[in-house]
Formats: structure tokens, sequence, C-alpha cells
């Protein structure tokens, strides 16, 4: 037994807390199984919620197998507050509501429903499961307002409130919220398939009460927790002490002038703890892209977390584990400062850059920049037959490609980071229950990061809408501009961004905005990058190269400029390439001799090059570090100079 905390007077053997670890554990799947067969929303039931069990003091106990990682580390910080507000009024029977980020929650689409378990009117957990509600109210069609600077603009902000009061539902706290709310019955809905997933829950855990003793179950709430930060600690003592320190960016804080917003993240090992400092972070921005520090401190535990995959997840992890998140940053955005795009935004650039600091402390475990969540959402009136022009929401979000790890490529077409066990959404359900057509779903060729390992591929993905009306369209995302980096001399994917077509005309939308309208026949694309490149793409091997090609993950004349591979097609209907091995060697060495000076040509000239079609995108994030607006084609010179910082640290060094 661990002495860090102290422990019920039990003699809990080996087995028994090994079978109660393990029932904890099914539990909550179990909540998971019930709320995916229950929810209304298409939202929830392609598994953007999570689960868990809290002891009498809110401290996560077990979590589910397949929960989403921005979740992680929040819910016990929701259930102290909620705890801490009712103190004094909780009674068998109540089950509460709460969607506050600055309550240790996320983003107000997370909505968490908790009951209270008792057993002989003693308060011994609570059970907790969280959702991803696709409308909370607001201006915009599932409530992602990226021009919200508060979150008076995004939607309906829920304190700790009582929806069951002793078992009684509180039918007008409910009508109150989802009345506030787009397809109000479907919010209703998860609202009560959460609550019965709480309460099949607390049915469970009462069996094991039964069967083993409410002291025995005590110990083992205690032992999990334990348990755990034993593991960790010994994992940490074993690491070398020292401090590492790395840099991710958002693309940009609309209330400022052009340039990159720096997430700075600082770790150091001492003995058996970890610590964070994200103290030289940049303040919050004037969008919904920040993150409070309950999301923040997520990101660190769930970047962490991904280096040590067998340990399981509870509160005893929080206890190895502390960080400095100064209020009044983009990383910890203090009340009511917007957050709803927080996991697009600063979330996942501090993950990323958890990857990246932990790859230097565990290189087998390496990877490089992984593609950025992206979420697309349309909302109109539905005029298709027998829809009654009711309204509609299409809420949608796209794989991606991991970046390139040490001795293997990325993952291909994957879920983003924030959520490794979200679905890709079905595309016949999604035309089923919305006006909008796919028309195009597919692997996007040199999306990827080139490297010694690539990075994993990106996807594209285009539609149009059917028959509707008052119709609008928003998008959120980021990485147009800090684009997918590489580490160890390993190159960056591809810029994110949507483009709209209608009457013939292709506008470039970037990846922000909100409401802007669109009308029956309008089509979109959007890709999402591949990841990050690991290592020097020359070092990559040519018949590597050559598989890429044929397998249409890479053009033949990306190979050459990335790759330094000549490859000839001799019969691409028949996938028939052969490599030219000495112009291939030729290559390779006039792009060693010539690389570094590329990403010091003057950045002026190379804009002027993009836009008389001379260069493309890619030349430029790639070759020589200049990035534009890619609408108008105008250098931004600030952006630019901190996206060559970013290639000679992670590229440029690695060559040399």
């Amino acid at each position: 037994m661990s002495q860090s905390q102290p422990q019920n007077d039990v003699d809990l053997d080996p087995v028994t807390f090994e079978v109660l670890r393990s029932s904890f554990t099914n539990l909550v799947d179990r909540m998971a199984e019930q709320i995916q067969r229950t929810c209304y929303s298409f939202v929830i039931y392609n598994r953007d919620f999570s689960n868990c069990i809290n002891d009498a003091d809110g401290n996560t106990v077990m979590q589910g197998s397949k929960d989403i990682a921005v979740h992680v580390g929040t819910l016990h910080y929701t259930c102290k507050e909620t705890l801490e507000y009712f103190e004094g009024n909780i009674n068998p029977g109540d089950v509460y509501i709460i969607n506050d980020p600055y309550a240790g929650g996320t983003h107000i689409n997370d909505v968490r429903i908790m009951r209270p378990v008792f057993y002989e009117d003693e308060l011994i957990a609570v059970t907790q499961s969280n959702g991803h509600w696709a409308d909370v109210g607001g201006p915009a069609p599932g409530s992602f307002n990226i021009e919200a600077q508060s979150h008076f603009a995004e939607g309906m902000r829920i304190p700790p409130l009582k929806i069951w009061d002793s078992g009684e539902f509180q039918a007008d706290v409910a009508n109150l919220l989802t009345t506030n709310m787009r397809l109000s019955e479907d919010r209703l809905g998860d609202m009560r398939a959460q609550a019965e997933a709480t309460r099949i829950a607390e049915e469970r855990l009462l069996e094991l009460v039964e069967k083993y003793g409410l002291e025995t179950v005590k110990a083992a709430f205690d032992e999990s927790k334990s348990y755990v930060e034993r593991i960790m600690r010994e994992r940490i003592s074993e690491l070398p002490d020292g401090t590492w320190r790395t840099k991710d960016h958002i693309d940009a804080d609309p209330n400022k002038e052009e340039g990159l917003v720096t997430i700075d993240v600082e770790m150091t090992i001492n003995g058996d703890e970890v610590h964070y400092d994200l103290s030289g972070s940049d303040e919050y921005v004037g969008n919904f892209l920040n993150s409070t520090f309950g999301t923040s401190f997520s990101a660190l535990i769930a970047g962490t977390k991904m280096f040590f995959p067998d340990v399981p997840l509870n509160s005893g992890m929080y206890r190895v584990i502390s960080a400095d998140l100064p209020e009044g940053t983009v990383v910890n955005a203090p009340e009511p400062v917007a957050v709803t795009g927080s996991v697009a935004g600063a979330y996942e650039k501090v993950m990323n850059a958890i990857f990246e600091l932990w790859s230097e402390v565990l290189p087998e475990r390496a990877m490089a920049c992984a593609f950025n969540l992206e979420y697309l959402l349309a909302g109109g009136t539905d005029r298709r037959p027998n829809r009654d022009g009711q309204e509609f929401m299409w809420y949608d979000w796209m794989a991606g490609g991991w970046g390139g790890r040490n001795g293997k490529d990325g993952s291909d077409a994957t879920a983003p980071v924030f959520g490794a066990g979200l679905a890709v959404q079905s595309l016949e359900g999604q035309e089923r229950d919305t006006p909008l057509l796919t028309k195009e779903h597919t692997i996007v060729t040199d999306s990827a990061g080139p490297g010694e390992f690539r990075g994993g591929c990106g996807v594209r993905k285009g539609g149009t809408l059917l028959e509707c009306e008052n119709s609008v369209i928003s998008y959120c995302s980021d990485r147009s501009r800090s684009v997918t980096w590489g580490i160890n001399g390993g190159l960056p994917g591809i810029p994110h961004g949507v483009s709209l077509t209608r009457n013939g005309d292709t506008e470039e939308m970037g990846t922000v905005f909100s409401n802007h309208p669109i009308e029956e026949c309008n089509e979109f694309v959007r890709p999402s990058s591949g990841g990050g490149g690991f290592g020097d793409p020359l070092e990559r091997d040519p018949e590597a190269v050559l598989e890429d090609v044929k397998d249409e993950y890479v053009s033949i004349e990306r190979a050459e400029k990335d790759y330094g591979v000549v490859i000839e097609a001799i019969d691409p209907d028949v996938c028939a390439y052969e490599i030219d091995h000495e112009a291939t060697e030729e290559t390779r060495a006039y792009i060693r001799e010539n690389r570094a000076d590329w990403l010091e040509k003057d950045p002026q000239e190379i804009a002027t090059r993009y836009r008389d079609g001379e260069l493309n995108t890619l030349d430029l994030v790639r070759r020589y570090g200049v990035i534009l607006d890619w609408a108008s084609g105008e250098l931004l010179e600030r952006t630019t100079a901190q996206y060559r910082d970013m290639l000679h640290e992670r590229a440029r060094s690695e060559w040399e």
C-alpha cells in the first residue's frame, strides 16, 4: 500500500484489489455503452463523451478505457467544484448538471451529469458522465462562435444545478436550459441518456459494496489512486533529472497585428515528480481559441500519458504532475473570456509541445506534431421532403495524420490527438440526418510532413448543400500559419483551411469564421494536414518514397523536391514507376548544399514568386519557410520570422 495517502484500516489483498480495480473500469465502460445506445446526438454517438467514478471527495478513481483525452484531467475538478457548491445539501436521488469551463471544465459544449452515490446514508462516491452536446445555444449553430470574446456570446453557461432533486425531476430547470438550445428535444434526450448512465454505475457500484463490503470498496478506491501514483513515481525516478523547453503557436490574435501566438512549455523532472511551467505563454487572444486552467492541465496529463500508455489514469497521476498556468495567459483565460474553441487552439498546442519534450527524454517513443483538430458546422432549415422545414445542424470533424515516429511512419487518417477514441462520423448517417451530401472523402497526396519517417497522411473532405434555406456555416481550426511541424530534421505538413465555391467562384475562407451564409448547391472543401516528419527526409529509403508514390501518398514532384528522390513514371495505370538512382544522388547532394540558404532567402522575393505562379504553397512552407495570407498572397513578415525560427530549431539544426 502506498504511504502517500491515508488508507482505510482494511487488509486489502492483491487479488481482491485487482478484481475491484478491473470492476471499476468495467463499470465505467458500461456507462459508455449505455450512452452510445441511448443518446440522441450524432456527435455523442460518435464517442465524444467520457465517464468516471469519483470518490466522496471528488477525486477520480477510474475513467473508461476509451475516454476522450481532453476530458481526462478535468472531471475531478468539476466534481470537486460541484460538491463544494452543494455542500450540506447533497442527498440520495440528486443529479447535478454543469458545463462551466471556469469551474474546472473544458468548454460549454461539454455537459457533465453527476450523481452522488449513498450507502446507508453515507456519501461514498459520485458517478459522472460528460458528453459534448451538439448545441448549447448562442448565435452560431453548434455554439462555435469564433467572433466571441466572452462566454456571453457563446451559449448557455451552466453553473452547478440540480436536475433531479432527491429523485424528483426538475422539469422547469431542464426546460429552461434546453429551450435555449437548438434541437432542444435532442438535448433533453442526451441529458436523460447521461443521467441513466450514472444510475447504472450507481447500481453496479452498490452491488460491489454489498458483495465486498463498504470499507473494502473504499480501500480499493484509495489503493487505485495510490497504485497509479506508485507506478508513475517509479517510472519517473528512472529518468534523468533536467529541464526541457519548447514552444508551439496559435496562428494569430485577431485583436493584434499579425504574428503567431506563443505557447511556451517548460518541463522539469526532479526525482520522481514532473513539473510543467507555461508562464512564458502569451496573454489570451481575442477569440475563443483560449484554454481554461482545467483544459490546459488536461493537455499536460494527456500528453504525458501518451508516453506511459500502460499506466491507468486517475487522480493518483495528478499527485506526480504539477503545473504553473498563470491566469491571464492563453493557457489559463479568466472568466468571462471565450474558450469554446480551446481544443482546436491552445489545448492541442500544449499537447503537441508535450510530445516534443518527452521525445527528448524517451526518444524510443518520439513523435512529431499531429494535425490540428477542426470542426465544420452548418445549420439552417431543412427543406427536403417529409422534413416539414425543421431545423437542422451538421456537425463534422475529420481525421488527419499523426506525426512521424522514431523508426516508423505516422498514423494515416486517424482521429485527432485530443480524442484518440473519437470515431470518424458515418457519411451515410450524416446524409440521412441533414441536407448535406459528401462528394469527396480521400487521402490528400503530399499532406504528410516529409522525414526519414514521414508523418501520417491527412484527408480531404468536400460536400454540398441540398434542399435548405437560411443556412450558415462556421469553421473552427488552426495551423493555417503555424503549420504542423516535424522534429529531428523533419518537415511540416500542409496548411489547414476551407474553400467555399458558389456560382463557379471559389473563396479561401481560412480556419476561423462563424455564421457565413451558404446556399443550396454551394460546395465546400477542406483538407486536414498530415503529421510532421521525423528525421531528415534525405535519409528516407528511396524505395519507401517509391512505395508512397505508388500509393499516391506522395507525388512525383514532391518526391524530388522534399526527398530528393527522382522517380520516372513508366505506366501509372499499372502502377509502374522506377527510381533514377544516379539522378537521386545528384538531387540529394544539391538539396543538402542549398537548403540552409533557402531558409535565408528574402521573404518578399519568395512571396512575389508565389503570386507569379513560380512557387506553390508547399515550396513556401517546407523549403523557404515563408508564410502568407493564403487568400490574398500577402506576406506575413512577423509570422514568417517566427515560422523560420521554428524550422531552424526543429529542422536545420539537425541537418547541420
